[in-house]
Protein backbone atom coordinates (compact mmCIF):
# COMPACT_ATOMS: atom_id res chain seq x y z
CA UNK A 1 0.00 0.00 0.00
CA UNK A 2 2.97 2.30 0.58
CA UNK A 3 3.80 2.27 -3.13
CA UNK A 4 0.18 2.82 -4.15
CA UNK A 5 -0.15 5.78 -1.80
CA UNK A 6 3.13 7.06 -3.12
CA UNK A 7 1.71 7.27 -6.64
CA UNK A 8 -0.98 9.61 -5.33
CA UNK A 9 1.72 11.90 -4.02
CA UNK A 10 3.89 11.66 -7.14
CA UNK A 11 1.14 12.80 -9.44
CA UNK A 12 0.47 15.83 -7.30
CA UNK A 13 4.06 16.63 -6.30
CA UNK A 14 5.16 16.96 -9.90
CA UNK A 15 2.89 19.91 -10.48
CA UNK A 16 2.81 21.89 -7.24
CA UNK A 17 5.43 24.44 -8.21
CA UNK A 18 3.44 26.94 -10.30
CA UNK A 19 1.37 29.49 -8.40
CA UNK A 20 -2.30 30.06 -9.15
CA UNK A 21 -4.30 33.20 -8.42
CA UNK A 22 -6.03 32.87 -5.04
CA UNK A 23 -9.40 33.79 -6.55
CA UNK A 24 -9.49 30.62 -8.67
CA UNK A 25 -8.09 28.24 -6.06
CA UNK A 26 -10.08 25.79 -3.96
CA UNK A 27 -9.57 26.63 -0.29
CA UNK A 28 -8.57 23.93 2.16
CA UNK A 29 -11.54 23.00 4.39
CA UNK A 30 -11.22 24.40 7.89
CA UNK A 31 -10.87 21.79 10.62
CA UNK A 32 -9.94 18.89 8.32
CA UNK A 33 -7.41 17.62 10.87
CA UNK A 34 -10.38 16.67 13.07
CA UNK A 35 -11.73 14.32 10.37
CA UNK A 36 -11.05 10.59 10.41
CA UNK A 37 -7.28 10.13 10.14
CA UNK A 38 -5.49 7.22 8.49
CA UNK A 39 -2.71 5.21 9.94
CA UNK A 40 0.72 6.71 9.46
CA UNK A 41 2.35 5.83 6.13
CA UNK A 42 6.14 5.95 5.82
CA UNK A 43 8.34 5.77 2.72
CA UNK A 44 11.97 5.39 3.83
CA UNK A 45 13.55 5.01 0.38
CA UNK A 46 15.57 8.23 0.03
CA UNK A 47 15.60 7.74 -3.74
CA UNK A 48 11.81 7.95 -3.89
CA UNK A 49 9.96 11.15 -4.67
CA UNK A 50 7.66 10.08 -1.84
CA UNK A 51 10.34 9.81 0.80
CA UNK A 52 8.63 10.89 3.98
CA UNK A 53 5.49 10.41 6.04
CA UNK A 54 1.87 11.01 5.14
CA UNK A 55 -1.58 10.93 6.69
CA UNK A 56 -4.96 10.78 4.96
CA UNK A 57 -7.96 12.68 6.33
CA UNK A 58 -11.49 11.75 5.23
CA UNK A 59 -14.69 13.66 5.95
CA UNK A 60 -17.92 11.83 6.88
CA UNK A 61 -19.02 11.42 3.26
CA UNK A 62 -15.64 10.06 2.25
CA UNK A 63 -15.73 7.56 5.13
CA UNK A 64 -19.15 6.39 3.87
CA UNK A 65 -17.53 5.89 0.46
CA UNK A 66 -14.62 3.91 1.88
CA UNK A 67 -17.03 1.74 3.86
CA UNK A 68 -19.05 1.15 0.68
CA UNK A 69 -16.03 -0.28 -1.13
CA UNK A 70 -14.75 3.01 -2.59
CA UNK A 71 -18.10 4.22 -3.94
CA UNK A 72 -18.12 7.87 -2.91
CA UNK A 73 -21.11 10.23 -2.63
CA UNK A 74 -20.98 13.73 -4.10
CA UNK A 75 -19.01 16.10 -1.90
CA UNK A 76 -16.75 13.43 -0.36
CA UNK A 77 -13.46 15.09 0.53
CA UNK A 78 -10.08 13.45 1.11
CA UNK A 79 -6.95 15.35 2.14
CA UNK A 80 -3.40 14.01 2.38
CA UNK A 81 -0.68 15.78 4.36
CA UNK A 82 2.96 14.98 3.57
CA UNK A 83 5.85 15.45 6.00
CA UNK A 84 9.60 15.15 5.65
CA UNK A 85 11.35 12.65 7.91
CA UNK A 86 13.15 14.54 10.68
CA UNK A 87 16.88 14.41 10.00
CA UNK A 88 19.11 12.73 12.56
CA UNK A 89 16.23 11.09 14.38
CA UNK A 90 17.30 7.53 13.58
CA UNK A 91 13.71 6.36 13.32
CA UNK A 92 11.06 7.79 11.01
CA UNK A 93 9.94 10.83 13.00
CA UNK A 94 7.60 13.42 11.50
CA UNK A 95 9.57 16.45 10.37
CA UNK A 96 8.20 19.60 8.79
CA UNK A 97 5.12 19.39 6.58
CA UNK A 98 6.04 19.72 2.89
CA UNK A 99 2.70 19.63 1.03
CA UNK A 100 -1.04 18.97 1.16
CA UNK A 101 -3.30 17.53 -1.55
CA UNK A 102 -7.09 17.42 -1.79
CA UNK A 103 -9.62 15.31 -3.70
CA UNK A 104 -13.32 16.24 -3.66
CA UNK A 105 -16.05 14.29 -5.44
CA UNK A 106 -17.61 16.71 -7.95
CA UNK A 107 -19.49 15.04 -10.80
CA UNK A 108 -19.12 18.16 -12.97
CA UNK A 109 -15.35 17.49 -13.14
CA UNK A 110 -15.75 14.96 -15.95
CA UNK A 111 -12.18 15.40 -17.27
CA UNK A 112 -10.85 14.01 -13.98
CA UNK A 113 -13.32 11.20 -13.36
CA UNK A 114 -15.73 13.29 -11.31
CA UNK A 115 -13.10 14.51 -8.83
CA UNK A 116 -11.60 17.92 -8.11
CA UNK A 117 -7.87 17.69 -7.38
CA UNK A 118 -5.96 20.54 -5.70
CA UNK A 119 -2.48 20.93 -4.27
CA UNK A 120 -1.10 23.20 -1.56
CA UNK A 121 2.31 24.07 -0.21
CA UNK A 122 3.42 23.42 3.35
CA UNK A 123 1.78 26.71 4.38
CA UNK A 124 -1.60 25.72 2.92
CA UNK A 125 -1.34 28.19 0.03
CA UNK A 126 -2.58 26.86 -3.35
CA UNK A 127 0.18 25.44 -5.53
CA UNK A 128 -1.54 25.51 -8.93
CA UNK A 129 -1.55 21.89 -10.08
CA UNK A 130 -3.12 20.92 -13.39
CA UNK A 131 -5.16 17.84 -12.38
CA UNK A 132 -6.09 16.76 -15.89
CA UNK A 133 -2.43 16.25 -16.83
CA UNK A 134 -0.86 15.29 -13.50
CA UNK A 135 -2.84 13.71 -10.65
CA UNK A 136 -5.62 12.09 -12.60
CA UNK A 137 -3.37 10.05 -14.91
CA UNK A 138 -1.96 8.01 -12.04
CA UNK A 139 -5.32 7.74 -10.30
CA UNK A 140 -6.86 6.47 -13.52
CA UNK A 141 -4.10 3.87 -13.93
CA UNK A 142 -3.78 2.77 -10.29
CA UNK A 143 -7.37 3.07 -9.03
CA UNK A 144 -9.71 3.18 -12.02
CA UNK A 145 -11.71 0.29 -10.57
CA UNK A 146 -11.98 2.00 -7.15
CA UNK A 147 -13.52 5.26 -8.34
CA UNK A 148 -10.02 6.77 -8.78
CA UNK A 149 -9.26 6.76 -5.06
CA UNK A 150 -5.98 4.99 -4.34
CA UNK A 151 -6.51 4.64 -0.59
CA UNK A 152 -9.04 2.22 0.88
CA UNK A 153 -10.77 1.61 4.21
CA UNK A 154 -7.75 -0.52 5.18
CA UNK A 155 -5.70 2.67 5.49
CA UNK A 156 -7.82 3.75 8.47
CA UNK A 157 -7.67 2.30 11.98
CA UNK A 158 -10.72 0.23 12.71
Amino acid sequence: MKMVSAWFALACMIAISSPVPASSATPLPKGYTKWRKSERKVVTDKGSLFYGIHYIYADKRAMQGYQAGNRFPEGSTIIVEYFNIKEGSGAAVDGPRNMIVLMRKEKRKKETGGWLFAGYGADGAPSGIDPATTCFGCHQKDAGQREYVISTIKDFKQ
